[in-house]
């Protein structure tokens, strides 16, 4: 039972004027996006139609060793991804970028998010006679594509052809032979920007932290649906799926997954996190002595409960940095004990004291119960805690690890239940209506259907993570 949300992928994409070290740049600018996913790395080297690739599992670091990074030599497109699994295993295979041989020529994807539809898809494919490597729906895109190529002028165009297919959530960095290639879904649920670095190269990534890795420059977000294409003869953009669906960035980018130092659809990661704070204190207000958050993502939330509650702020925990984030884990005891050793609490700033404890969900409330017993011996009087989202009260079906509903805590009990549960004095949501207004400028469009908001899309009948690997007992035909 993990603490938070499963975190997502990351993609970055990278075009350059000439033949150089693309390795080494995708290496800094996955490093930017690790916090993604800590599963597996890879990156996919380009050299004039010539491909080279690594992908393995663990962090950037260990899934991309020197050694490895350096025999893939030089080129003048490189895709790289970091993983954290939402449709099929952590095993290598599913590692990322997927490298695509086909009679048209070779192709390399990278994709963030969740397809809805892709047990149809599948099987559809695998009635074609297509034969499936992989457990990951990124696959089923892959296929997609290959097959729109056959029937279509360029590689671009079979990107757009196959986006009347696919529903859900992607964000693609694709190379081509010659190309490269950055396609949003119509929804917008993933982020994906663009940018350009001094000598003229083009990337692509999840997050705007990336491009300053890199030494680019941000230069905008892509369009829900829009299709950009970079070659030798410049910068094509296809808005021709733009507009055919309601915008509905995941707000939860805001809320957690993304670095403060993003910049999302136009909008500062950090501002939208302060400003959730502010909101909570409005909401639910509290006689305390301090305001503490608990890291990462909290504590932009409790600098905005403090600032709008006059209540002071201080640091109530330190973090181990060199312990990744807990819910990685692959089993709960591991991710409980992971608890102490990331997190202590600083017993001079909390001992006899009330307080406000800000984070930015509760998922199953194990964890967090942890956390709240590690306050209470270090000394804290009372504990209310304010939580910047709204409960989790459905499965998501668009890229985030929460595929059942009966293991959600606030699915199955209310918030004087769960504030019994995980120990606190007080327990206080962000509210629907506000979460809705993280961006300052109103409602922009955001998919709140994990807090009841509803889905934007169809919901497929099987969502499970691990739906192309189950056990023979779990299928319903045995084979």
């Amino acid at each position: 039972m993990q603490r938070h949300l499963h975190e997502e992928c990351g993609v970055f994409g990278l075009f350059t004027p000439k033949t150089e070290d693309v390795a080494a740049l995708a290496y800094y600018g996955l490093y930017a996006l690790q916090h993604r996913g800590q599963e597996s790395a890879g990156i996919a080297v380009n050299d004039d139609g010539v491909f080279s690739a690594w992908r393995d599992v663990g962090l950037v670091s260990e899934a991309l060793p020197r050694d490895r990074l350096s025999s893939l030599g030089k080129g003048r497109i490189a895709v790289g991804h970091v993983r954290y699994a939402t449709t099929g295993s952590d095993a290598a295979l599913n590692a990322q970028p997927l490298i695509i041989n086909h009679c048209k020529g070779r192709m390399a994807l990278a994709h963030n998010g969740n397809l809805t539809n892709s047990m149809e898809l599948r099987r559809a494919l695998e009635e074609q006679g297509s034969i499936f490597h992989t457990t990951t729906d990124s696959e089923v895109i892959a296929y997609i594509i290959v097959r729109e190529r056959l029937h279509t002028p360029s590689i671009e165009a079979a990107v757009c052809s196959a986006m009347d297919h696919l529903a859900g959530a992607y964000s693609l960095v694709i190379s081509s032979p010659t190309k490269l290639i950055a396609a949003r879904d119509p929804h917008g649920f993933r982020p994906l920007c663009m940018g350009r670095r001094p000598d003229g190269s083009v990337v692509f990534a999840s997050e705007s932290c990336s491009l300053d890795a890199v030494g680019a420059a941000f230069e905008r977000d892509l369009l829900p649906g829009e299709v950009v294409t970079v070659g030798r003869d410049g910068i094509h953009s296809d808005t021709s799926h733009c507009g055919t669906a309601p915008r509905r960035l995941c707000v939860f980018e805001l809320i957690y997954f993304a670095r403060p130092d993003s910049v999302i659809d136009g909008c500062s990661v950090t501002q939208a996190r302060q400003r959730a704070g502010a909101y909570l204190a409005q909401e639910h207000p509290v006689e305390a002595d301090v305001v503490v958050g608990v890291p990462d993502s909290g504590l932009d939330a409790a600098l905005g409960y403090a600032a709008a509650s006059g209540i002071p702020y201080a640091l109530g925990f330190t973090k181990n940095k060199y312990v990744g984030r807990t819910f990685i884990a692959p089993t709960q005891a591991m991710r409980e004990d992971g608890v102490n050793i990331k997190l202590n609490p600083v017993r001079s700033a909390v001992e006899g004291k009330r307080v406000v404890l800000v984070d930015d969900s509760i998922v199953r409330g194990t964890t967090c119960r942890r956390t709240i017993e590690m306050l209470r011996r270090a000394g804290a009087r009372e504990i209310h805690m304010r939580v910047s989202a709204p409960p989790f009260v459905a499965p998501c079906y668009y890229g985030t690890d929460i595929d059942s509903a009966e293991n959600l805590i606030a699915n199955q009990h209310t918030v004087e239940e769960i504030a019994r549960i995980i120990g606190v004095d007080s327990l206080g949501y962000l509210s629907l209506e506000h979460v809705r207004q993280l961006t300052g400028t109103g409602d922009t469009g955001f998919c709140t259907a994990c807090f009841g908001g509803g889905y934007p899309t169809a919901i497929p009948a099987a969502g499970q993570k691990n739906r192309f690997a189950q056990r023979l007992s779990q299928k319903e035909d045995g084979e």
